[in-house]
């Protein structure tokens, strides 16, 4: 249905001070995954919505919930997100604490690697809103510091991410004891095969939503190809990051990141590794300094990619070809988010270049790979740059 206005985050039934809050932090009209599944959620149905990360679907599932949810009693939780990975149960928290505070609603982000004695204790006092990943959860649960017997509001985010890390039977052994009368949304960027199985187990009559152009694809980014030299390539990397304020760099393995990173700093750039042999603080930290625009700088192995959720990141740089297209364009979709532009920018030494114009085919990107320096001129602006006029 065409509509003739954009409609306000209280045309779609929010709270005055939900909307209040949203207000004073720029937010004023929904993406249309919210606009969409709002209204549905607060009318207490059951939603599906096919959704990728970065089109705003934690405010789309987060917002109904906070306005429905009841207090909670202690260790009996009223609302439950499910979330495949640390970073994004932490990212899910702090993006809906300033609606939680307004509500008088509490948040919790619990999760593995972190020292559970302080989570038992906190939800102890009573939390309303649970994130979760799977297998923390029945660790809580299995040891009776957490009940599941007041959950009201269940959300499975990132169904299909669950599913690829093989978590899904985890997630159905949670589902199955939320034995109370609730309302169950689901976001995945996908909904066939396991996904569909888990909707048709645990939904009832679901509302189904998609948002036509939501995917990234690559036409949406600007795509560049770059030769570089071993010697100078951290350098052609520098460059191109001193002229933005969000890059994040992918290397192939724990030890290039480690090293990629430690060369930035040299370099003059404020740059951290992230990846899984890091100190779960240490990677919360540059995480935290990355998203609030402290940190210039993110090198980080594919693995760890998967918590990185961050909106406004200018540039993604491959600085390791990545081993397949899937790869290429998983890395690339750090970019490119929440409707915004982006610049892929793939770096290629004399010996790859092969492997860089097979993966050009499989993402029917064909152009160019053009040598560069790092005193060239051009990488400071690559989006604006033709590689055709080479």
């Amino acid at each position: 249905m065409i509509t003739a206005e954009i409609p306000t985050f209280a045309d779609l039934g929010l709270a005055d001070e939900i909307v209040a809050v949203l207000s004073a932090r720029g937010i004023t009209h929904p993406f249309p995954v919210q606009a969409l599944t709002i209204p549905d959620a607060l009318a207490g149905r059951d939603v599906c919505g096919k959704a990728k990360t970065g089109s705003g679907k934690t405010l789309a599932f987060g917002l109904p919930v906070l306005q429905k949810m009841t207090k909670a009693k202690p260790c009996e939780p009223t609302g439950l997100v499910l979330v495949p990975t640390r970073e994004l149960a932490n990212q899910v928290c702090d993006e809906l604490t300033p609606a939680a505070d307004a509500v008088g609603r509490t948040t919790l982000a619990i999760y593995g690697g972190a020292p559970i004695e302080k989570q038992i204790e906190t939800i102890k006092k009573g939390v309303d809103l649970v994130v979760a990943t799977p297998g923390r959860m029945i660790d809580l649960i299995e040891r009776k510091e957490i009940s599941v017997s007041q959950v009201a509001h269940v959300v499975i985010d990132e169904a299909d991410r669950m599913a690829d890390m093989g978590f899904l039977p985890q997630v159905e052994w949670i589902l199955r004891n939320v034995e109370a009368e609730h309302q169950t949304l689901l976001f995945s960027a996908t909904l066939d095969g396991v996904v569909n199985s888990l909707i048709r187990r645990y939904q009832t009559d679901p509302e189904m939503h998609e948002v036509a152009g939501e995917d990234v694809t690559v036409e949406e980014m600007t795509h560049r190809f770059v030769m570089v030299h071993r010697m100078d390539k951290s350098k052609v990397a520098a460059t191109i990051a001193k002229s933005t304020d969000r890059t994040i760099m992918f290397t192939r393995t724990k030890a290039m990141a480690d090293r990629l990173a430690g060369d930035l700093k040299d370099l003059g750039i404020d740059a951290a590794p992230i990846h899984g042999d890091l100190r779960q603080t240490s990677r919360e930290k540059s995480l935290r300094d990355f998203s609030e625009g402290k940190l210039n700088t993110l090198v980080a192995t594919d693995v760890a990619a998967r918590g990185i959720h961050v909106d406004e990141v200018d540039v993604v740089i491959q600085y390791d070809p990545p081993s397949d297209h899937k790869t290429y364009l998983h890395r690339a979709g750090r970019t490119a988010r929440a409707g915004e532009k982006g610049l892929v920018v793939t770096l290629s030494m004399w010996d790859e270049e092969l492997e860089i114009k097979r993966l050009q085919k499989r993402i029917d990107v064909i152009m160019p790979i053009v040598e560069m320096f790092s005193n060239d001129a051009r990488l400071k602006n690559l989006a604006e740059w033709d590689p055709e006029s080479a």
